[in-house]
């Protein structure tokens, strides 16, 4: 059952917290059954990969009901890794994986997974309400078709992302921005308890980028759980509350402030780090993932509604190297 802003509370047992505290993590050792209860996302002991190369190693990481985190890390870090973790879409090499406080997977129809790059035939006659219908489908079941709630869903997520007026519109037609609006209203109209979403505000203008955060941030004062990743460290300071700092292991995990905290920042990032003028400075490439795969393209603006995709298989505009600059 999805939750009710007027009545959900996470702490549905009495006891009494400092109102600075940071959640406790099984990696800090600080009560630990306390931050499973609470947890939305719960990670023991975790390590992960695909075939033989190691992504994740030994991640403890416990997200509160409510949250609103940004995942930041270099590339190849796990950050990609993490999300499919969490959606059950991997599964662990060792340790243990809790969404909503069942195993990942199980709790599907809850979760609302955005990748970066989605395995679409941008050709094929699909348009912008259909792709956000497809959200409401796990709900329906396979023998249910979308019936008046389902509509009024679409429709609301649909005007959330200012993308009503393209409701008819074929899905390849739209910009690299349009599309990520779309496919967060595709989450939005599933009505999720869980949103996962890889880099949801990477490669749009910042007009986009203000609304969807807008957007995430509304969620979370719902009581819902936003865990994104994000390679902009300046968006992650400025409008989430929580970041985790990855690579490979949790670097940290605490309130966003962290981004601004060189020693974080050297530990996270290493040699992709370096500091001119007193300023640290990351140099990342923003496009990169854990692992390939193929037909995949990745959402960017430029060039109109008829421009191209980024994509990884070399066709198309080509990754650039990106600065992203923070406090030290």
């Amino acid at each position: 059952m999805n939750r009710d802003a007027t009545t959900y509370d996470p702490h549905d047992h009495p006891h009494d917290h400092p109102a600075e505290r940071r959640l406790a993590t099984v990696e800090a050792g600080v009560d630990p059954g306390h931050a499973r209860a609470h947890a939305d996302a719960w990670l023991s002991d975790v390590s992960a990969g695909y075939g033989d190369k190691i992504a994740l190693e030994h991640v403890d990481l416990a997200v509160e009901a409510g949250s609103l985190l940004a995942v930041v890390g270099p590339n190849g870090a796990g950050k990609s890794t993490l999300l499919k973790l969490l959606a059950g879409l991997i599964q662990p090499w060792s340790g243990r994986v809790e969404v909503l406080g069942h195993p990942a997977g199980q709790q599907a129809r809850r979760v609302a997974y955005v990748p970066q790059a989605e395995v679409v035939d941008w050709s094929f006659p699909v348009t912008v309400r259909d792709v956000v219908t497809m959200g409401r489908y796990p709900a329906l079941g396979p023998f249910r078709r979308p019936g008046a709630a389902d509509r009024r869903a679409v429709d609301e997520a649909l005007e959330k992302v200012s993308m009503a007026e393209d409701a008819d519109t074929q899905i390849g037609s739209l910009s690299g921005g349009q599309r990520r609006r779309v496919f967060l209203a595709r989450a939005l109209g599933a009505e999720p308890d869980l949103f996962l979403l890889d880099e949801p505000v990477t490669g749009v203008d910042a007009t986009t980028q203000e609304d969807l955060m807008d957007l995430l941030e509304a969620e979370a004062r719902r009581g819902k759980t936003v865990i994104a990743t994000t390679h902009d460290l300046a968006c992650a300071a400025q409008r989430f509350q929580q970041v985790a700092a990855i690579n490979r292991r949790v670097i940290a995990h605490g309130p966003s402030s962290l981004v601004l905290d060189r020693d974080v920042l050297a530990r996270t990032y290493g040699g992709h780090l370096l500091v001119l003028g007193g300023q640290a400075v990351v140099l990342d490439d923003a496009h990169h993932h854990d692992d390939a795969a193929g037909g995949e393209a990745h959402f960017h603006e430029g060039g109109g509604r008829d421009a191209e995709p980024r994509r990884r298989d070399g066709r198309g505009r080509g990754p650039g190297q990106d600065a992203r600059r923070t406090r030290g």
